[in-house]
């Protein structure tokens, strides 16, 4: 244990002091805002060319009443479609009249709930401009449709109902509110990615040690004073700690960060999905008060079970990973096409398991979502997502406890792969022969 303890100084200590290490543990956050800051700025962004669309009502459906908005504007002139249609042919200066004409057949049947329309253009509308053109004809052909029928708007207005859902607990005295499942999947994200990250960026850190120690020869020299297994866990240890203090760092960031955010009356959903133009948006009451509800449901959440609960799954997931990631590299030395090639039956697994675990998110007692957080592989990354939804105790014991199994074994048999791949030189490695050096006796 102290040439471990020893073998764990030296490599959590060179990691943790190296330039890189402090810059990305410190600056990484703020990347991440400054990219979230960026991604919402271009979402947000509106188009900002200017389009003259000539509009050929036949039914006078909307009765010259469409609305100009955000540089896109209709006309309604009195041309036929041929006349229209060559006005959208650029002069000798390069200017048009109009940069394309849609038009609008008359509505025959007013129980129809389609309605084709034609756009004639030389130019493609973009995505936006398709949508909101789509938008404005069909609130226009609603109103008309209104009008015809001689209904009450404001009746039909009536009919619609916000509805927001308040869960109420049977037996448990826990408070929730219809913020409660937003928070718990964005909370159940933001562990799950930060776990994948984490996990397979120090496994691969563990990976070109090995690598590195391998070819440069350093490895004979301290297995001489070593054992092969005191040289692997020490390595594995060493970096685990150092990824460690790296994430609690993070999560302290995060939680000081979004603590933040309300003081300065900024909102917490930057780098969300953009909002669809025309939704209603929320006036400052209401956003205010989501962000109250939100932080009151960060402070129901029951903190002093899930950090623990997620440090362990960390734990767990870099020593699982790791330790096969250290076997892979004591076996294929220098070739990096040889790595990569080893490496995929490796990452694969962990890919599945985010993509479950953005299953578990949405939906968090699923059977997908049950059986990936309690099969060893998958556990590390889904179960945390779960985490914020109260998953049964049952079904977490039962994750642990074949987690922990299953890195007993997976350290046993990287051990004993490390032993003999680590003095291997000049012979291509198959998962064949990984699997004799399991069974060579020392």
């Amino acid at each position: 244990m102290q040439k471990i303890w020893l073998i764990i100084q030296r490599e959590f200590l060179t990691r943790v002091t190296s330039r890189s290490f402090i810059l990305t543990t410190l600056l990484a956050p703020l990347g991440i805002i400054v990219f979230s800051a960026i991604a919402t700025f271009i979402f947000s962004s509106k188009d900002d060319k200017i389009t003259r669309i000539a509009v050929l009502d036949e039914g006078n459906i909307l009765n010259k009443t469409i609305k100009d908005e955000s540089n896109l504007y209709f006309l309604f002139p009195i041309e036929s479609l041929e006349n229209l249609k060559n006005q959208t042919a650029a002069d000798k200066k390069g200017q048009k009249t109009y940069n394309g004409v849609l038009v609008i057949p008359k509505l025959n049947d007013l129980a129809a709930n389609k309605h084709q329309i034609v756009y004639y253009s030389d130019e493609q509308l973009g995505l936006e401009q398709t949508m909101r053109i789509k938008r404005k004809i069909g609130d226009g052909i609603r109103n008309f449709k209104i009008d015809s029928l001689h209904f009450n708007k404001k009746q039909l207005e009536a009919l619609d109902t916000d509805v927001s859902l308040s869960p109420k607990n049977i037996k448990s005295t826990q408070k929730k509110s219809d913020s409660t499942a937003l928070v718990g999947a964005g909370l159940g994200g933001v562990l799950g990615y930060m776990l994948i990250i984490v996990i397979l960026g120090f496994s691969g850190q563990v990976m070109r040690g090995v690598m590195e120690e391998k070819t440069s020869r350093i490895v004979e020299v301290m297995i001489s004073s070593v054992k092969p297994f005191e040289l692997m866990m020490g390595k594995i240890l060493g970096i685990g700690a150092a990824g460690l203090v790296q994430m609690s760092v993070w999560m302290l960031m995060s939680f000081g960060v979004s603590c933040l955010l309300p003081l300065l009356g900024l909102s917490s959903s930057m780098g969300s999905a953009p909002m669809i133009e025309g939704a209603n948006t929320p006036n400052m009451e209401d956003a205010s008060l989501q962000i109250g509800q939100i932080m009151t449901e960060l402070g129901n959440m029951n903190w002093w079970f899930i950090v623990p609960m997620m440090l362990f799954y960390f734990l767990a997931g870099f020593l699982l990973y790791a330790s096969l990631f250290a076997a892979v590299g004591s076996a294929v030395g220098d070739d990096l096409g040889e790595s990569q090639a080893m490496t995929l039956p490796l990452v694969l697994p962990l890919m599945f398991a985010f993509y479950a675990s953005v299953r578990a998110v949405s939906a968090p007692e699923s059977s997908l979502a049950v059986w990936t957080s309690i099969f060893p592989l998958f556990s590390p990354i889904v179960m945390p997502a779960r985490l914020a939804f109260n998953p049964p105790m049952w079904q977490i014991m039962l994750s642990v406890i074949s987690l922990i199994g299953t890195v007993l074994a997976f350290t046993w048999l990287a051990a004993k792969i490390y032993r003999v791949g680590i003095l291997m030189y000049g012979k291509k490695v198959t998962f064949k022969e990984l699997a004799k050096w399991i069974f060579y006796k020392n």
